[in-house]
């Protein structure tokens, strides 16, 4: 238990611990979430309180992330021992650098240096399959490797950045040609993502699946803003472009491996068996449920909260982070510090559990109906959507906040 108030049952206790930049009095700095407050890391630095340089007047995590795994798990083992047992003069400097997590802005943790989404949730792709391809929903290379594509580090953005509706060609089925306009099919996608750190791996050497934990910090949530129609026309014959990478939004709060540890569950049986590369022998599946919630610009106006559209989980994903990195270092790709690899859209294979309006709607057709007679089909200027996830186990409860943006 921590001596710190208002931390029992937050989901962000002694047991979580996640790492994030905050910006305060004008300055950015490392921060630790502890109950309802973000605990200066910067500040227990320079008070000799944290033997960690890498944290020592840092904007950005990447440093940290760059020290390795002996580094993360020190850290993380002082701030429990600062956070239970400090006492006299060490309490006393740790409450100086407390402040409360409502008077502070976050931004990204990271200085996002490369990105990388994934396909790797098979209800997911069939869902989406089904719509396109009804007798052949999944393509036959997806039961073999996990497939992704690369995105545009430049428009990663932090929690609560606006979200401008993207413009791009789009043509009708019945068209002769394709018209330039705002994208009329706007969606969402529910996924997490992994941040890697370590030393940069080595040029033309493929890193061993078995060598994976010690290149893979932790999690943050990820919305993958998605313009279907841009899609549609676009994608063939190399896949997603302007249709997302207009806007990728993550939550603020990195949350570690080793926070995650008592929620780690079987990984999925995949058949037919991977090749070996792809077969680890530790199991990276996590028990973590997920929400989407959406309020339009109505429901604000007339004080109703956000209403949850999808409820889901991420133990059911068919390629999981290990067998993701595993692979994109198998051609001798480059992965440090300061990468983020989405984990592709989680949803799971009944109404209500989808990770995306396309597959909730079936593109359309089936709009929601929220609680105040609203319908959609897609995202309207003026909605807002909410992704949040937290895992619990008995009286554990490790909290990822949310992550949300605005169209308009």
């Amino acid at each position: 238990m921590s001596w710190i108030p208002q931390v029992a049952g937050s989901g962000f206790d002694v047991d979580n611990l996640p790492l994030g930049i905050f910006v305060a009095d004008g300055r950015a700095r490392p921060g630790v979430a502890i109950g309802s407050y973000v605990c200066d890391l910067d500040a227990l630095v320079r008070g000799e309180l944290l033997d960690e340089p890498a944290l020592a007047g840092a904007q950005t995590l990447n440093a940290f992330l760059a020290a390795g795994r002996a580094r993360w798990s020190a850290l993380r083992a002082r701030l429990q021992s600062l956070f239970t047992d400090a006492t006299g003069e060490e309490r006393a400097a740790v409450e100086d650098a407390l402040i409360a997590r409502t008077s502070v802005r976050m931004q990204l943790p990271i200085a996002v240096r490369d990105y990388v989404d994934f396909y790797s949730s098979i209800e997911h792709a069939t869902n989406v399959g089904k719509l396109f391809r009804p007798d052949n929903p999944i393509l036959p290379n997806y039961r073999y490797v996990p497939i992704g594509y690369h995105g545009r580090a430049s428009t990663i953005v932090v929690d609560g950045t606006p979200i401008a509706r993207p413009t791009g060609q789009r043509k009708l089925p019945d068209a002769y040609a394709p018209v330039v306009g705002p994208a009329q099919m706007l969606d969402f996608e529910l996924e997490l993502a992994f941040l890697t750190g370590g030393p940069d791996t080595a040029h033309g050497h493929a890193v061993p699946i078995d060598a994976v934990r010690d290149h893979v910090y932790g999690y943050v949530l990820l919305d993958d803003w998605s313009a279907r129609d841009i899609q549609a026309w676009e994608y063939q014959p190399l896949g997603p472009f302007l249709s997302k990478s207009f806007a990728t939004s993550i939550s603020p709060w990195v949350v570690s491996l080793d926070a995650l540890e008592p929620f780690r569950v079987a990984n999925r049986a995949i058949d037919p068996a991977p090749l070996p590369y792809l077969q680890p022998r530790d199991d990276w599946a996590y028990d973590i449920d997920l929400e989407v919630a959406l309020q339009t610009a109505a429901m604000r106006a007339r004080g109703e909260a956000p209403a949850t559209i999808s409820r889901t989980n991420f133990r059911h994903m068919y390629w999981n982070v290990a067998q993701q990195f595993a692979h994109m270092t198998s051609n001798g790709s480059i992965v440090g510090a300061g990468d983020l690899f989405g984990t592709g859209t989680i949803s799971g294979s009944e109404p209500g559990t989808y990770g995306s309006l396309i597959e909730l709607t079936r593109r359309g057709a089936e709009p929601l109906v929220l609680p105040g007679g609203e319908r959609r089909a897609f995202l309207e200027d003026g909605d807002t959507v909410i992704l949040r996830a937290v895992a619990v186990a008995g009286d554990r409860r490790v909290s990822f906040g949310e992550v949300r943006g605005t169209v308009g």
